[in-house]
């Protein structure tokens, strides 16, 4: 089984990367592919560049082999779609069971997504939970997907709706902007490879 994590990353932060260590292990995935974002559809654009945000991930993975960046959206025009991803990975993955992990308040918007109802079609759909998240009720079409046994996971290839709760970090992407532009220090909630970087380029700063 392989995971997808999307995101903008802007900056990579080890909520991220403890997110994705978790749950490379809690579903014993051979990897975890973290993939930036190009152009979001359903938010504001990212602040620093996508060649930026690809560096800062390489940057904060560049010793944990197990989590491989995937430019993939990067390399796409126009805006950035998870259907697309899914089926390009679905393509070099024909019989690996894939798992796109999104969090509960990207979910509470999943039927406003392109091709929402496909998505199914090509992965298994993996909610990230914490404590008291505030889902909305589930109609039939999840229902009739949804799973509690992470081996239906393994011996299906796509599919299944399933929620999983992890321990998430209280970190936040827009914190660290809002500290470096505060010119506070933000050191110990993001890798200091990835601290240098922001320095050394002055992103975020005001």
């Amino acid at each position: 089984m392989i995971g997808i994590l999307g995101g903008t990353f802007d900056p990579i932060h080890y909520g991220h990367l403890r997110a994705a260590l978790e749950l490379k292990e809690l579903f014993e995935l051979e990897h975890v592919r973290l993939i930036p974002c190009a152009q979001p559809v359903h938010r504001d654009s990212p602040t620093a560049s996508a060649l930026q945000r690809l560096e800062m991930l390489q940057l904060a993975t560049q010793n944990q082999t197990d989590l491989i960046v995937d430019a993939q959206e990067l390399q796409r025009a126009g805006g950035s779609y998870t259907f697309d991803t899914l089926t390009a990975l679905r393509r070099d993955y024909p019989e690996t069971s894939l798992l796109s992990f999104i969090g509960s308040d990207a979910f509470n918007e999943f039927t406003t997504w392109f091709r929402w109802q496909e998505l199914f079609d090509l992965a298994h759909i993996v909610v990230i939970t914490r404590p008291n998240t505030a889902l909305n009720p589930l109609d039939n079409f999840f229902k009739t997907r949804l799973t509690d046994d992470r081996q239906i996971l393994k011996q299906e290839l796509a599919g299944r709706l399933f929620f999983q709760e992890i321990t998430q970090l209280a970190i936040s992407a827009t914190t660290i902007r809002t500290l470096i532009a505060a010119q506070k220090n933000p050191r110990f909630l993001l890798p200091d490879a990835v601290l240098d970087y922001l320095s050394h380029h002055q992103l975020y700063q005001r």
